[in-house]
């Protein structure tokens, strides 16, 4: 789960599936990869971009097998505190690897949020993210959290898309406060 989330930073799902397979059959465990020469995950990871993300993933891997005996830590709190793992990868890997009741907020959660519950405000400001986290934080159900998760991305993803949204189709259309309405 953490490589996933690692390699899909700012990587489209499509790209990600050429090399994800790849990778893992090279660094089958978090062992493998700490133990693997930093130029070896360098190059297991050519042609995917943003190379930073190899060299913090592989950091992650040492720092988790040296400190932790190896265990990937479950909670968002000790997942940030390894190279490379933010607010939301470490929310996505402890909801979806773990199910901890915790917000996942990507690009596409954060639109479909504001789209449903009509939030203003300047997008990239510490209060906005601040409210989308709260928001997300209220909505995540105690259990099934990763299933609440994944539904969220998928509908941003495929429904509530950021150029064409499909409101006709969208499930949560009867209680969206945009849906039909022109984007700004």
């Amino acid at each position: 789960m953490l490589v996933s989330e690692v390699m899909l930073q700012q990587t489209q799902v499509a790209r990600v599936a050429e090399f994800y397979p790849r990778f893992l059959a090279r660094y089958p465990t978090l062992e493998d990869l700490a133990a693997a020469p930093a130029d070896a995950v360098r190059e297991s990871w050519d042609g995917l971009g943003y190379y930073a993300r190899a060299r913090n993933l592989h950091a992650a891997a040492r720092h988790v097998v040296r400190a932790a005996g190896g265990q990937l830590p479950r909670t968002p709190e000790t997942l940030r505190r390894l190279p490379g793992i933010g607010r939301y990868t470490a929310g996505a890997v402890a909801s979806l690897a773990f199910g901890a009741p915790v917000p996942a907020v990507d690009t596409n959660v954060a639109r479909v949020l504001r789209r449903v519950f009509a939030l203003r405000g300047r997008r990239k400001s510490a209060a906005h993210e601040a409210r989308l986290w709260r928001l997300a934080g209220a909505l995540v159900p105690p259990r099934r959290s990763a299933d609440w998760n994944q539904a969220l991305m998928d509908l941003g993803a495929t429904i509530c898309t950021a150029r064409a949204p499909k409101c006709g189709a969208c499930p949560v259309q009867t209680d969206c406060r945009s849906a039909g309405r022109p984007r700004r």
